[in-house]
């Protein structure tokens, strides 16, 4: 059951899939459940998963794969186990997300399917060093499970089987004496479907046309984005990485998020080739930007698996929580309501300029982000706990890599303190690590960032 992890190369569950097969010579077959919503997803983010699903189905028709890709509802564990059960099934493998609902639909397949007695195997295929390995509890900081993953590196950042080993191994499950009693996949007319995904919400732009920022899907764009591709980030663009920080310097950022969230491409493939690309020249660059990759992504993992308040107040540290109940009530001035924040319409043409990034391209530089978020707080007459819900309601629904554990935990490192300690106590921000406008202004050049922004919207 394909769901996180949307490719066929560099996907240990599908790996772990075919070497089971392969030890019991028995068929392989991948099942997508398409729901009808997931958080505050709109047409942006389908269009996209989409377009990316048409090609790994191409991918899979080719290497004798097959792909089925069938319609649930808001729980799609009862389509999955349906899908399992039409293809006698005798082992679902799944890909392992940190997220309430999706574990919720784990927990429900492996239920539905334990009567039938059929094992479910859950693989993280996202992160390189799995959750569970890491850590064993939430963690507090960056710097505490920062050790713990690096003693396990050389144990799981190791490289993966060739694509023609992967192609032999499909074709060896695809000749297995069972694999003609296998159900053939009903075509999927994939134009209607995005088409239908692209008109579920006339709010949101589905896909942009500025030349600048066109991001195909798929995991060979992916692929392209990271290395071989003449605008792909390794090897040329690693030295930039320094000045990722800068909103006015853009190409210093890899550009990667949505091609991860949506598992079109390996972290674990991303931190190989970055180390395979690293030169004395750009060392520093490679450990930060692998630094990105699997520690601080890893770290979001932990967060979302261990604390089940990850999108609400409750999850942040006590200290935290104590502070911003204090201030809850200090004056905001001044203070926007939330369709106010949504059309950029504030007197910070600062955070107007990032807000309007975010809606029209599907993408805010990494460093706005914070201060988009923090602003969030300090303009929220009705408290921590509203301006949370915003922040998160308006990642999800307008960055293509939103409803993410990182999105999640960046919200809560801005509003909440996560991951941070407690700073100066002041007015509505009370303890929580304040950003500011001249802040801003001594970092990079908010007229040429505002100016960038408002020529491409």
């Amino acid at each position: 059951w394909c769901s996180r992890d949307q490719r066929v190369d560099d996907n240990w569950a599908l790996l772990h899939a075919l070497s089971v097969a392969k030890s019991r010579n028995v068929p392989v077959a991948i099942v997508f459940v398409l729901v009808p919503s997931f958080a505050s997803a709109s047409a942006r983010q389908y269009a996209f998963m989409l377009r990316g699903l048409r090609e790994m189905a191409k991918t899979c028709e080719a290497t004798r794969l097959p792909f089925h890709l069938v319609r649930g509802d808001a729980n799609p564990a009862a389509a999955a186990a349906a899908a399992a059960t039409r293809l006698d099934a005798s082992l679902v493998v799944t890909d392992f997300s940190p997220l309430r609902a999706p574990r919720e639909w784990r927990n429900d397949l492996s239920d539905a399917l334990k009567r039938a007695n059929v094992t479910v195997h859950e693989v993280d295929a996202h992160n390189v060093v799995p959750v569970w390995e890491a850590s064993n509890k939430r963690e507090y900081a960056a710097r505490t499970i920062r050790p713990r993953i690096t003693k396990r590196l050389a144990a799981f950042l190791t490289s993966f089987p060739t694509r023609d080993a992967v192609r032999d191994a499909a074709l060896a499950a695809a000749a297995s004496p069972r694999a003609t009693d296998v159900p053939t996949p009903e075509r999927v007319d994939w134009d209607a479907l995005i088409a239908d995904a692209r008109g579920r919400d006339g709010g949101v732009v589905p896909e942009t046309l500025h030349p600048t920022r066109r991001k195909p899907p798929g995991e060979a764009a992916a692929r392209r984005a990271l290395v071989g591709g003449p605008d792909a980030f390794l090897p040329s663009r690693l030295a930039m990485y320094d000045k990722r920080n800068d909103p006015n310097v853009p190409r210093a950022l890899s550009g990667l998020s949505p091609y991860l969230h949506f598992g079109q491409l390996s972290a674990q493939r991303v931190a190989l080739e970055t180390n395979a690309a690293r030169t004395e020249a750009t060392a520093a660059a490679a450990d930060a930007f692998v630094e990105e990759v699997v520690v601080r992504s890893e770290l979001s993992d932990n967060y979302c698996f261990h604390e089940p308040n990850y999108d609400n107040i409750n999850g942040a540290s006590g200290w935290a929580i104590e502070s911003l109940r204090l201030h809850a009530e200090d004056a905001r001035d001044p203070a926007y309501s939330l369709e106010e924040l949504e059309s950029g319409s504030t007197r910070d043409e600062l955070w107007n300029a990032a807000q309007l990034e975010m809606v029209h391209f599907g993408a805010m530089h990494g460093f706005l982000r914070m201060y988009w978020a923090k602003k969030i707080l300090e303009w929220t007459a009705e408290g921590p706990e509203v301006a949370l819900e915003r922040a998160i309601y308006l990642n999800d629904k307008y960055q293509l890599d939103g409803r993410d554990s990182n999105g999640y935990v960046g919200c809560m490192w801005a509003i909440c303190g996560v991951h941070d300690n407690a700073w100066k106590e002041r007015d509505v921000f009370g303890k929580i690590r304040y950003m500011n406008y001249n802040g801003c202004k001594r970092k990079f050049k908010i007229d040429e960032y505002v100016e960038r922004i408002e020529r491409e919207v």
